[in-house]
């Protein structure tokens, strides 16, 4: 207890808070703000019920050379300025059968559960770049549809638009759409092993293939080897693809 009181002084113990301040606490959008500041990512949410942006990060990963101010605005007409034709329809598609999927869970493990997935946006100068999205629902409504969800986004380790897939917290439960098949297929998370965990994370502090070697007391042909099975495993090319692959879904 003694070491734990270390952390705090008068600069940063709080004793009793006033009704206004509880208050507060009803403005959830100030605990988005502050993860907005936190994240290299960028994040917006979902109003259904408006059926608008409530909130836009002002990370420019994804507003196309626009203010986060004219995102919010423009709302779902954002996308249909720009993102491509085909990939239009695809967001359309997702929205379909994602909800179609959300309506036959439980409703009290409705906000458990994350979708993902990728499309090209298109910026002004008519550049393209493919960005993934993860959904996630904020607040559901009394009979619990969803209200507001907040979506993350981030560069995709893929190549191609689709990879559409849901999560659920909690669980290596891992649901891929097939478009060819127009269904859901229910898998299991990819499992790594204990060493293509810490090899991983050896990468991510920006270690090269000796350095890794001798850190762990191997060859640098052994650290290949697991680079190569590790590779295989996710459906990767490369250790950058690699390192997004098992952060987003949490390999790691």
């Amino acid at each position: 207890m003694e070491e734990i009181n270390k952390f705090f002084t008068n600069k940063n113990s709080i004793g009793s808070i006033s009704e206004s301040e509880t208050y507060q606490t009803s403005d959830y959008l100030e605990v988005i703000k502050a993860f907005s500041r936190i994240t290299y990512m960028s994040l917006y949410v979902i109003d259904y019920q408006k059926q608008s942006f409530e909130y836009v990060s002002d990370n420019p990963l994804f507003l196309c050379d626009h203010t986060p101010k004219e995102v919010e605005i423009m709302g779902y007409a954002f996308y249909f300025r720009h993102v491509k034709k085909e990939d239009l329809e695809l967001l359309l598609k997702i929205n379909e059968v994602g909800f179609d999927f959300y309506e036959n869970l439980p409703v009290e493990e409705r906000k458990l559960y994350t979708i993902s997935y990728d499309f090209h946006l298109i910026n002004e100068n008519k550049n393209t770049i493919l960005i993934n999205h993860k959904l996630t629902p904020l607040f559901l409504s009394a009979e619990g549809k969803m209200w507001k969800a907040m979506c993350i986004v981030s560069l995709s380790h893929n190549h191609a638009s689709g990879n559409i897939s849901i999560v659920k917290q909690g669980t290596d439960e891992i649901w891929n759409f097939d478009l060819s098949e127009n269904k859901w297929i229910k898998e299991e998370k990819i499992k790594l092993s204990e060493r293509e965990i810490e090899i991983l994370r050896l990468y991510a502090q920006g270690l090269t293939i000796n350095q890794i070697a001798d850190k762990i007391y191997v060859t640098g042909d052994t650290v290949k080897f697991h680079r190569r099975k590790l590779f295989e495993k996710l459906g990767v090319s490369n250790i950058t693809e690699a390192l997004s692959y098992a952060t987003n879904y949490k390999l790691m």
